[in-house]
């Protein structure tokens, strides 16, 4: 992120999805699908959207409406991605219609093998299940489905309708989360026994037993023809639940995100320091980091430790050398495994998530011996974000990590999506704060009220605050106004600078100058 301070390459043809809120987050209600939505129950319904074999849909045709122009004025033209290759779009037939798994199509097994069949759930690799069998076509009047078979069928209405999450819990009704709105769907997750087999197969002892212990596990899973998933099972009024939420089968590109291409480039070939990504759950977090560490696999030679809870993007071995590891199954938690990589000729450390004390002084220790660590948190600016991670430490302590995060600090990109003009899928604004010698200054005195104005004031050194990229992104015709200012931490002067640059009668297309 240098001083041009342009975002990415060209818009693709359609707005970028990242990963959608997660189901505990508020979602507006939209106007386009009148907030969640029930399949219908009409019988005449079923023949709207037949169900076709698991991976036998064709991809989605592009359309053919003209591209926009980035509005951060990078010259990467040359890509172009769908956003079916990251996330998927919305579709205007969200209500998903005719999907219907009370009359779907599998033979319920024979009665006395049911508890084979029923039960043989997946066996587990370190990483992820693979389920290689897909479900049995059979008539339609059996419509009850093992709970197993019903998962793979979800999942499968799920990656079809290009859906985010998947949301599981027992009793209830299957819901999905298309463009962030909840979408419900036909039929009855299954009860307690039934939903604890499946858990415990999907999952794997391990993960199963951190599940029974603390009422929450992570895990990926990997369902052959249809795709990866990263699971999070958790229970609710004593109940098992799940939520799946759908990953990208390749790497996303820079130039594919919407995002600031040049300096996110430039900030994934550097060779030191801390380079901090975050927002909320399912801003996109995890999305961005998989961009910049497949940039560095196509344009450096360099050994990339990855530390994650679970693995979840798999790269493909271009120029780099790419170890991932998975919290709990090749390393105890972040920070062991973190003090593990200074020993493994690590060149980027990729930490999943920075979530406490030792985690933060092993990421600093590994900077000041000269690598280069990216990770995430949960905050919504560069402010909050120094000072989450100074919060982490008792309060004797606070001077000496102000200090050395002063130090070490690269930049600290802050994401939240916007939904997209077009109303299909959702687009990035962003905050980036670039760690320059007057940010470093007042990140070691603690003035950390002070950022927000040095981020605004800061587009020369490659700086660009929330209200400049909403500035840019209604000027590219991506966003709406009235999305925009509900998006922003201050309304007020974005309407200020939006009636300045209308009152100059600029057209659209023209860079903004704001910081």
């Amino acid at each position: 992120m240098q001083a041009d301070h342009s975002h990415g390459g060209d818009f693709a043809r359609r707005p970028i999805r990242f990963d959608a809120p997660s189901a505990a987050e508020p979602v507006p209600e939209s106007s386009a699908s009148g907030g969640a939505q029930r399949l219908a129950d009409d019988p005449s319904s079923a023949d709207q959207f037949p169900r076709p074999a698991l991976g036998s849909e064709p991809e989605p045709a592009l359309p053919g409406a003209p591209q926009p122009g980035s509005p951060y004025g990078d010259d990467d033209t040359d890509r172009r991605a769908s956003a079916t290759e990251l996330m998927g779009e919305a579709r205007d037939d969200a209500v998903l219609d005719g999907e219907r798994t009370d009359a779907a199509t599998t033979d319920a097994p024979d009665s006395n093998a049911s508890g084979a069949a029923d039960n043989e759930l997946l066996v587990a690799d370190p990483y992820a299940m693979h389920i290689g069998t897909p479900p049995v076509e059979v008539a339609d009047e059996t419509p009850r489905l093992s709970p197993r078979h019903q998962l793979e069928q979800w999942l499968d209405i799920m990656v079809r309708r290009e859906a985010s999450d998947l949301i599981l819990r027992s009793g209830g009704r299957p819901a999905c989360r298309v463009d962030g709105r909840i979408v419900q769907l036909d039929g009855t997750v299954p009860h307690a026994g039934p939903m604890r087999e499946v858990l415990e197969g999907i999952l794997g002892p391990k993960r199963y037993e951190e599940y029974l212990e603390n009422g929450a596990a992570d895990a990926a899973l990997q369902l052959d023809g249809v795709g990866r998933f990263r699971i999070n099972a958790y229970r609710q009024l004593g109940e098992p639940a799940i939520v799946l939420r759908r990953i990208s089968d390749e790497p996303p590109r820079l130039t594919d995100l919407c995002l600031p291409t040049t300096q996110l480039k430039e900030l994934a070939m550097r060779k030191r320091g801390i380079m901090l990504v975050t927002g909320v759950a399912g801003s996109g977090k995890s999305t961005t980091l998989s961009g910049m560490i497949q940039y560095l696999n196509e344009n450096a030679e360099r050994h990339v430790i990855t530390l994650e809870d679970p693995v979840e993007m798999l790269f493909k071995e271009k120029r780099c050398v790419i170890s991932q590891r998975e919290v709990g199954t090749d390393v105890p938690n972040f920070h062991q495994g973190l003090r593990h990589a200074l020993r493994q000729s690590p060149d980027v450390i990729l930490i999943g998530e920075m979530r406490d004390a030792e985690t933060v002084r092993a990421a600093i220790d590994a900077t000041e011996t000269g690598h280069f660590v990216m990770s995430t948190l949960h905050t919504v600016n560069a402010a909050q974000t120094i000072e989450r991670i100074v919060g982490f430490f008792p309060p004797q302590q606070h001077a000496q990590v102000r200090a050395r995060l002063g130090d070490t600090i690269s930049a600290v990109l802050s994401q939240r999506l916007i939904p997209s003009a077009t109303g299909e899928g959702m687009v990035p604004a962003i905050e980036l704060m670039q760690a320059t010698p007057y940010v470093r200054e007042l990140i070691a005195e603690g003035r950390i009220a002070d950022l927000a104005n040095a981020v605004e004031q800061g587009s020369e050194d490659g700086m660009l605050s929330f209200n400049g990229s909403l500035l840019r992104l209604i000027e590219a015709g991506m966003v709406e106004i009235g999305a925009a200012m509900a998006a922003s931490d201050k309304p007020d002067e974005l309407m200020l600078a939006l009636r300045g640059f209308q009152s100059r009668g600029r057209g659209s297309g023209t860079q903004l100058k704001m910081g």
